[in-house]
């Protein structure tokens, strides 16, 4: 990817000089720890972005600079290559954070949920179940915050984000506007939609429905055991590919039926408990990944006739 991001270090300084002192500028700033594959390289700026208003001025900056503009949550669906990315990364911060859930709501009342972009998704469920408020418990077993969710509509356990969101407010960097959406806005599909890198997520609201705390909480329970007996910890960033016919053709099926598990190439694993998984040795290498996940896909389209579309999202490498 081609960018005139020459100078970081002028970049860095306008950016101090543009934005308030709620927001904090950091150079060649390390991604990998920052996702939950634990590997790779580094952003050649990140900003930790204190109020819309520096969100606006930040992308305003980086379009007059011609450099790309990528948002990070949790990291929990994103691999950066071990050379890094040429490009900024905007990290929310506190004001995207909020997590307000209305008090008293009867049993079987409905209501929503208001939440910041940043808002981790387990932390959303916890919560809600702690104030009888259910119908987001599915929330718990996704390690990602609320814009990454939307982003890729998010889902598991018989619901997701196409069925939770009332509406969001997105900011479109391209134009310098924030926008009130709808859900038929997102354009939702399996594990997709119409939100990409020049729109940033500021909050959502949710719908849910009250109930007895106790009921939550044990179905809340239920989905992490099952998710610790079925799929594998450690450096991984979830199910890597999309099911081809989605409810009918599973991508762990896929890879499966080829004997896949435990394939290895360099420090990068198909998961032996769940092949939709890819894990990352500790100190391993995000390019070691990347060659795993496409040597999977070439076998499983040579084999099946199946084409795995990843739901990874990749930064600084040049063919993707």
């Amino acid at each position: 990817m081609n960018t005139r991001l020459d100078d970081v270090a002028a970049l860095a300084q306008e950016c101090r000089n543009r934005l308030s002192s709620m927001s904090s500028v950091y150079e060649h700033a390390p991604l990998g720890s920052r996702t939950t594959y634990r590997v790779g390289g580094a952003a050649a700026l990140l900003v930790e972005i204190g109020s819309v208003e520096d969100l606006m001025s930040m992308a305003q900056l980086c379009a007059t600079a011609e450099v790309p503009v990528s948002t990070l949550g949790n990291g929990s669906n994103t691999l950066v290559a071990d050379r890094g990315w040429r490009g900024a990364i905007i990290v929310l911060g506190a004001f995207a954070d909020v997590i307000e859930i209305p008090e008293g709501v009867g049993r079987g009342d409905h209501t929503l949920v208001h939440v910041g972009a940043a808002a981790s998704l387990p932390m959303i469920a916890r919560r809600c179940a702690a104030q009888g408020v259910g119908g987001l418990e599915w929330l718990v077993g996704i390690p990602g915050t609320i814009g990454g969710a939307l982003r890729m509509n998010a889902g598991g356990h018989g619901s997701d984000m196409n069925e939770a969101l009332e509406g969001a407010v997105v900011v479109d960097l391209a134009r310098g506007v924030a926008e009130s959406w709808k859900p038929g806005e997102f354009a939702f599909d399996f594990r997709s939609s119409t939100l990409t890198d020049e729109h940033v997520v500021i909050e959502a609201q949710l719908r849910a429905v009250g109930d007895d705390p106790d009921a939550i909480g044990a179905r809340l329970e239920g989905i992490v055991r099952w998710r610790r007996d079925n799929q594998p910890g450690g450096q991984n960033c979830g199910s890597v590919f999309v099911n081809p016919v989605p409810h009918e053709v599973s991508a762990g099926a896929l890879i499966d039926q080829l004997g896949l598990r435990g394939l290895r190439l360099g420090s990068a694993e198909v998961s032996t408990k769940h092949a939709n998984f890819i894990q990352a040795d500790p100190a391993g290498s995000a390019d070691d990944v990347k060659s795993l996940i496409d040597e999977v896909r070439r076998r499983v389209e040579r084999e099946t006739g199946y084409h795995l579309r990843s739901e990874v999202r990749l930064l600084g490498f040049e063919d993707d």
